[in-house]
């Protein structure tokens, strides 16, 4: 089985709400807070224009939980390096602009496997210029939120459906100074969790690793709207992907596909992966420090 039958005190920050284990997404960002350390998020990106490859991090930290033992309350940041490839022209790469955000899970239902949460994210343009999306700093608000589906009828056929989980974020985040370049973006991530179906639901026989995997696909809205009236066309891709989940780290691979005209000449092919480490599994002490608590247990 995999081992998030854990006490409650030492697995609370990995995206447990009720009974329901969200995974964490190659894009959508996960509404709840959690000691997360995603070490590696590569891709492959083959345009009209060329190759795009990059490498990101990015780390966040539980500072808050309550007397249930719920994160409440988190901050984090992350950059990466990109190196981009065209068709014609000289190379470029180097440092992407440096992300920092804070996430407060204002409510949430153990019942209902749901939770949201709204956040502020701020882009600092601490990256190399040509490879960074602007030149001055943004800053804008988050809403997300997630469900899992464990609270539908336990009926024939219908319980096959309980392993579903929805993720969402939604953003809005213009630049501070300089030519106005407001970034907008909204992103959700359907995910069918293989774990849930054995434990909650039905157990078919599945063996490792089929036991611990998440099938997922994520649908991803983004915009830039520069200026006072005009405006960039939006991109709309599709995500699908498969993620393997253990109670100390999270594989995950997944591809793109455009889903409108705009999107098409900037996505022919795409590889995307992540590799995230839960921290506080492998430190407890340290990792599961809060403000309000101390250290962990």
């Amino acid at each position: 089985m995999i081992a998030f039958a854990m006490r409650a005190s030492a697995a609370y920050a990995h995206g447990v709400v009720g009974d329901y284990v969200f995974l964490e997404p190659l894009i959508t960002q996960d509404p709840a807070p959690a000691n997360e350390l995603d070490i590696l998020a590569p891709s492959w990106v083959r345009s009209s224009d060329g190759n795009s490859y990059s490498i990101a991090s990015s780390v966040e930290k539980v500072l808050w939980i309550d007397d249930n033992y719920m994160p409440r309350f988190s901050i984090g940041g992350g950059s990466g390096w990109q190196h981009q490839s065209p068709f014609h022209g000289p190379n470029a790469d180097g440092f992407d602009a440096l992300t920092m955000f804070a996430k407060w899970a204002f409510f949430y239902s153990q019942k209902h496997e749901f939770l949201t949460s709204i956040g502020a994210q701020i882009q600092l343009p601490t990256g190399n210029t040509g490879i960074q999306p602007s030149s001055h700093t943004s800053l804008g608000p988050t809403f997300l939120w997630e469900k899992g589906m464990g609270d539908l009828p336990d009926w024939p056929v219908l319980k096959y459906l309980r392993p579903l989980g929805i993720q969402t974020d939604f953003g809005y985040v213009p630049a501070l100074g300089g030519p106005t370049s407001h970034h907008m973006f909204a992103v959700a991530v359907i995910e069918y969790s293989l774990p849930y179906l054995s434990n909650n639901v039905q157990d078919i026989g599945l063996k490792w690793p089929l036991r611990n995997m998440f099938l997922f696909n994520e649908f991803n809205y983004d915009q830039f709207i520069t200026g006072p009236s005009g405006q960039t066309f939006p991109t709309i891709l599709a995500t699908p992907g498969l993620a393997y989940v253990s109670y100390h780290f999270e594989v995950a691979l997944g591809t793109q596909f455009a889903l409108n005209n705009a999107a098409k000449p900037g996505t022919h092919a795409a590889i995307l992966g992540l590799f995230d480490i839960f921290y506080d599994s492998f430190f407890p002490k340290w990792g599961n420090w809060t403000i309000n608590r101390g250290p962990g247990e």
